[in-house]
This record gives structure tokens, sequence and C-alpha cells, in this order.
């Protein structure tokens, strides 16, 4: 009977020295993993602070539930980096080279998933019904309203400049005398108490308001008991269905005099004026909305 020499078993040595760098190996690629993630530009490099996510996105804390992620790969993103680099596009008008660099992708890739969460999103956000039945809107009816109860929205126009098109054609029917630019033209409509209840399509910039106001669909929503907030020149009175509020000063001079301002007695007007240029400071606050968009 042969004595146990009391050396290990070599095959177990072996296992247990492969169990060693296995678990060693998988360290590892998790440092590099987060490594990678620290350096490369996306979602996950700044998901820990809203200072940095506001900058990128212009998305706020309480909205960021929205950005979910997803665990499907079928690109070289994932698709929670396309969106954060959609968003980038558009909070920060990053030109589509430099996104390109930034995410370590192709410029054709750049231009295909900015196309396809432009399409996405218009169709998704497009088919939301944010309209306000007028019943809602007295509920949350402004006291500055009080002597105008019947309001149901602000209209306004707002213009971005876009590229212009080679054609003298096409540059006669988007170029705006407004801007002296070439633009694309909207239509948006606020409630009383600051909640955006309309938004239409954009249409070439040398599209007069009563002209866009046919063409949007605001008139369809609108009844006779309501009643529309406009500016001076928003000459709509003989199309719509419904009472015009209209100040006697222009809703987008910067001041009013004392006089202007008495005329005004539950200041409604100013409100209005307040609500406009909120909401076209809030377009403009995406840095792409404030440069040409290329067509």
């Amino acid at each position: 009977m042969e004595e146990d020499s009391g050396d290990p078993d070599p095959a177990s040595a072996v296992t247990a020295e492969n169990t060693a760098l296995r678990e060693e190996v998988r360290l590892l690629r998790e440092q590099v993993e987060s490594l990678t993630m620290k350096q490369r530009f996306g979602i996950h490099r700044f998901a820990a602070s809203d200072k940095d996510i506001r900058f990128f996105t212009s998305v706020r804390q309480a909205q960021r539930g929205h950005l979910t992620e997803s665990k499907s790969a079928t690109h070289s993103l994932q698709p929670i980096d396309e969106c954060f680099m959609f968003l980038n596009y558009l909070a920060l008008g990053s030109k589509q080279r430099d996104l390109a660099d930034r995410y370590n992708v192709h410029q054709s890739t750049v231009s295909r998933i900015i196309a396809s969460w432009s399409n996405f999103l218009y169709t998704v956000l497009g088919s939301v019904r944010i309209w306000i039945p007028q019943e809602q809107i007295g509920e949350y009816l402004p006291e500055d309203f009080k002597d105008y109860p019947d309001t149901t929205v602000i209209l306004d126009c707002t213009e971005l400049k876009c590229q212009c098109p080679s054609s003298p054609l096409l540059q006669s029917e988007v170029f705006s005398t407004y801007k002296s630019h070439c633009t694309l033209k909207g239509l948006i409509g606020i409630a009383p108490h600051g909640a955006v209840t309309f938004v239409s399509s954009l249409y070439a910039g040398s599209i007069s308001d009563k002209q866009i106001t046919k063409e949007s669909g605001i008139i369809n929503l609108l009844k006779p008991d309501m009643a529309v907030m406009v500016d001076r020149g928003f000459l709509i009175e003989d199309i719509v269905p419904c009472k015009i509020y209209r100040p006697a000063f222009p809703l987008g001079r910067s001041q009013m005099s004392a006089a202007e301002v008495r005329g005004d007695p539950g200041h409604s007007f100013v409100l209005g004026c307040m609500w406009r240029r909120l909401i076209r400071s809030k377009v403009k606050e995406h840095k792409f909305f404030d440069t040409e968009i290329p067509l």
C-alpha cells in the first residue's frame, strides 16, 4: 500500500489557478468597462450630475425619468445614448461632425440617428393631444384674467431662421420680411395659466398670420363661447368663430406706459405678453433653434 506523499494533486492545482485567473480577468474587465464608461461620451458619463444633464440636453431633473435605459443594442450606440446624442444636437446646436467625434462613430451614423429620432419623436409626440378643454381652462384661470374669463388661448407665431434655398422661387416663399431672413414659421397656443396647448406644423416664413391660422387646424378647436387673445397685428376676426381680445398696444413691446397698464384692468394682456415671451425663450433655449436650421 502506497503512502500519501502529501504533494497536492496537479490537476487540482491547475484548476485552482485557472479559477483564480478567471476571477482576475473578470475584475479587470469590470475595471476596463468602468473606465471606458467614464471616458465615453454618453448618458452614463453624466447620469450622476443634474447640472451636466441639463447643460447637454436641456432636460430638467423632474423630466429625467423619461430617459430610460434600454438593454437592446442593435447599433453601435445604445438607444439611450442615441437619444442623448439627439438631445445634445437640439440643446447645444452641436454640429454632426463634432457629435461623430464625441461619440466615436461615423458622421453618417450621426445623421441617421438624428433623422430616426426626429421622425420617431414627431410621430409619438405629435399624436399626444395637448389641447385643454374650456372647462378645465376655467378651473386654472389666473386672477389677472377675471375681466376676460372666457379666454381659452393666447395665440402667437414664432419664426425660426433656416438656410436659404438656392432656388429663387423657394427663397421668395421662405423669406420673412419681419426677420429679413429665410425662416420657418409656426403657430403656438398658450392657455391663460401658461400651459402650451397648441403647436402647429412649420410653414414657409412668408405665410401670413391669418393663413397659418387657417391651415394649422386651430380653428377646428375654437367654439363661439370661447375667446382668443392675440397681438395687435394678428388680424383673424373674419376667420375664427369666437371672440377676439386684442390690446391697444403691441404685446411684443418690451415696455408699456403707465396709461396702457391702467387701461388693462386685470393686467391680463401683460400676463399674456409674459407667457408669449416665456414660450419664445423656451424654444430658443435649444440652441439648434437659435441657429440657421439646415434644409
